[in-house]
């Protein structure tokens, strides 16, 4: 009977259940810092940070990081929404069209972008911006910044900031892709625009583009010697690239200023991005770049917050119509490949274009690498 008997101490101190044992404090710190970097998303690690002191602890470890900015908050001002609007009675220039297309649709964007990005500003300032930064009315949500994000993060490698889309307002089925790498100043920059787009439908195959009624064999058409057509200079088609070219260059110029202060800020980063949900831009700066922004500060644009852009050297390419293997069919595909006219001897080296071929996604990485066998134009544009 005696075998029979519960041991008087475990009534007293009973075990814990199995299925109520926190598992995670069986795991080493490396492995659980292994987990987060793999989860990446601050918002996600913000949440695994709240849910224990050790998480807490291990959170700002992290060296891999990703910020997905949800919304900007615009700086709309009407009475400054317009630089025409200060000169009252002043006939509009013959460029008024061009700087519509330009301010319209990258200025107040990148107000927003500045907005969001830069540091939070003090409710005495005017502006909606302030107000929405600050106000617990404003649907109950308070904006932070990214460089307020992630200030407590203290051992970021990799660091990847996508915002909510792209500066630059395009029209529905046009094409406008960038990317840009920046040291304290722009090192290259690529576009890629085409006026049309027109995906191959589901069910094509290979041996040809569905309803174009011929095969694979031309992938390049109208034109036999990969010159510009002389309709390129007459129907707007060069005025277009060149606003497509200007606007991704402030776009990505504007990008690289408001990154000042997280850069400073976390000086372990080896590698920064600043995309968009769009994937219409990608601003890239690799761990060389990043230190030769803090010894060398940038030069800022007297006219905008944004770096100042250099003297260039540029590069075009243009098909008039540019099949792709998969189908797709690009029509007015452009490739701009753009580097400073003045360059360190250990830049220059580079002369040939497998870093502009490199700098899409597929199918737009096939489509650079096939216009860069086509006959090259070159341009020149001065600072701005």
């Amino acid at each position: 009977m005696s075998s029979l008997r519960q041991d008087p101490t475990s009534k007293i101190y009973p075990e814990p259940p199995l299925c109520f044992a926190d598992h995670f404090d069986r795991l080493p710190d490396p492995l659980l810092l292994l987990i987060f970097n793999r989860i990446g998303d601050v918002k996600a690690l913000g949440r695994c940070s709240a849910a224990s002191r050790r998480f807490a602890a291990l959170v700002p470890q992290v060296d891999n990081a990703v910020v997905r900015v949800d919304c900007v908050i615009s700086d709309d001002d009407p009475s400054s929404s317009s630089p025409a609007a200060a000169a009252r009675g002043k006939p509009p220039s013959p460029f008024s069209h061009l700087l519509r297309l330009v301010y319209g649709g990258i200025v107040k964007p990148l107000q927003a972008l500045g907005q969001f990005l830069g540091p939070k500003r003090s409710g005495s300032g005017s502006g909606s911006g302030s107000a929405s930064d600050e106000d617990p009315d404003q649907g109950g949500v308070t904006h932070h910044s990214p460089t307020q994000v992630l200030k407590n993060f203290n051992e970021l490698r990799s660091l990847r900031i996508e915002l909510p889309s792209g500066e630059l307002g395009i029209d529905d089925g046009l094409l406008l892709k960038w990317r840009a790498d920046f040291g304290s100043t722009l090192d290259n920059c690529v576009i890629l625009g085409a006026s049309s787009v027109v995906y191959a439908e589901p069910g094509c195959n290979n041996d040809g583009f569905c309803g174009n009624g011929g095969g694979n064999n031309d992938p390049v058409s109208g034109d036999d010697n990969g010159s510009i057509p002389e309709s390129f200079y007459t129907n707007g088609g060069l005025k277009l690239r060149v606003v497509w070219t200007i606007s991704s260059l402030i776009a990505a110029s504007a990008r690289h200023y408001l990154l000042q202060p997280i850069i400073a800020e976390h000086k372990t980063l080896d590698s920064l991005v600043l995309t968009d949900a769009d994937g219409q831009g990608v601003l890239c700066m690799n761990r060389d770049q990043l230190e030769e922004l803090r010894v060398k500060p940038l030069s800022a644009s007297s006219a905008a917050k944004r770096t100042l852009v250099p003297a260039l050297n540029m590069r075009l390419w243009y098909a008039p119509h540019l099949e792709l293997p998969d189908g797709t069919v690009l029509k007015g595909a452009t490739l701009v490949a753009i580097r400073p006219s003045e360059q360190p001897g250990a830049k220059k080296e580079v002369s040939d274009v497998s870093w502009v071929s490199a700098a899409f996604e597929e199918p737009f990485g096939m489509a650079a690498r096939m216009l860069v066998k086509r006959r090259t134009y070159c341009l020149e544009m001065n600072s701005f």
